[in-house]
Formats: C-alpha cells, sequence, structure tokens
C-alpha cells in the first residue's frame, strides 16, 4: 500500500515540532509526503522542502511539493503535486517535468476524468468519503468511485477524503493502490 502524507498547512505555527511529526513517519517508512504549505512564500517552502527532503535521504520516502515545480526543482524535492487546473497533464506538462527529473501528482475529482492524467505517476481521487479535516466541497465519489477510476487507468490511484485505518482496506479491494490524507497522519505513528 502506498501512503501519501499531505501536510496540514501549519508548519509555520511551529516548524520545528511539524518537522518532528513529517520525521516520525518517514522513519516509519510513509512512501510520499505532499508538502502542502499554501501561507509561505516561495523562498520559505523551498527551504522548508529541503530540510523535509534532508530528513527522507536515508529512506525511500518521496517528497512532493503541491503546485510548484520551481520549487521542488530548487529544493531538490523528488516531485510536483498539481492541483486540478493548475497545469496541464496532457503529457506536455509531466514529460517536461520528468526531463527535470520530477516525479507527477494529480488530482482528479471524477473517475471519468482519470484518462486526462495517463502521464501522471500517481493520481490522487477525491473525495472517496466526506473529508475528516476540512468541509466537503464535493459529493463523495465512494468506493464506487475507486472502482470506475480504476477501471480506465493503470496509474496508481491514491484515494483521499475522510480516510481512516477502519476504511483504508476497503479502498485498496476497490482498486486503490494506497490511500493520502491528512488526517490519518495527524497523530504520531
Amino acid at each position: 500500500m502506498i501512503r501519501c502524507l499531505i501536510t496540514n498547512g501549519k508548519a509555520a505555527r511551529d516548524e520545528a515540532l511539524w518537522l518532528r511529526h513529517l520525521a516520525a513517519w518517514i522513519e516509519r517508512g510513509v512512501e510520499l509526503i505532499q508538502i502542502r504549505e499554501r501561507d509561505l512564500t516561495a523562498r520559505e517552502l523551498a527551504a522548508l522542502t529541503r530540510q523535509v527532503v534532508a530528513l527522507s535521504h536515508a529512506t525511500g520516502t518521496k517528497i512532493l511539493v503541491n503546485d510548484r515545480a520551481d520549487v521542488a526543482l530548487a529544493a531538490g524535492a523528488h516531485g510536483v503535486h498539481l492541483r486540478e487546473g493548475t497545469a496541464p497533464l496532457d503529457g506536455a506538462g509531466p514529460e517536461r517535468f520528468r526531463e527535470q527529473g520530477l516525479l507527477v501528482s494529480a488530482v482528479c475529482h471524477r473517475p471519468e476524468a482519470v484518462g486526462a492524467l495517463a502521464a501522471a505517476d500517481y493520481i490522487v481521487l477525491a473525495p472517496i468519503f466526506n473529508p475528516l479535516s476540512k468541509a466537503a466541497v464535493a459529493p463523495p465519489l465512494g468506493l464506487a468511485g475507486i472502482r470506475a477510476a480504476a477501471r480506465l487507468t493503470a496509474v496508481p490511484l491514491l484515494a483521499l477524503g475522510g480516510i481512516a485505518r477502519e476504511n483504508q482496506q476497503s479502498c485498496l479491494d476497490a482498486g486503490a493502490a494506497g490511500i493520502a490524507a491528512i488526517s490519518y497522519f495527524a497523530g504520531h505513528p
């Protein structure tokens, strides 16, 4: 199972505590960390990303930066995560990112749209259930959404939205390759 820890946007509140939390999950072997810190400047985000990348050097954990391929490259991250509408994924974007050595993760909110993301390394399908960390902005896709998307793509799907230990296996059984979450990783590993 691929586990993608999405950061909570609170790094600036207590950076040392935030970094210790990520270090614990990296030590525990989490496969991906998606740095989602929208309130930071590019310079702050790059500095923070460099620290997280340094923590992951001895492990297989891959570090992705939300929406900012420039920051990912400058900080030595492994990839970029693209929100819907951030950049085209018709092949040109991912190929350009790959030429620069970056993995590409992209979000998808409709199972029938996964085909447009065939050039991504991971597709984050959301929301599967009602989110635990914020108000719902779209109706949940449910397990049927995972099954429908899995039939339409060979790209590994990561289930996002309301993911908990109690429902993660049902997501995998429906065709997800793993999970992406904020609240799931909120506690200590």
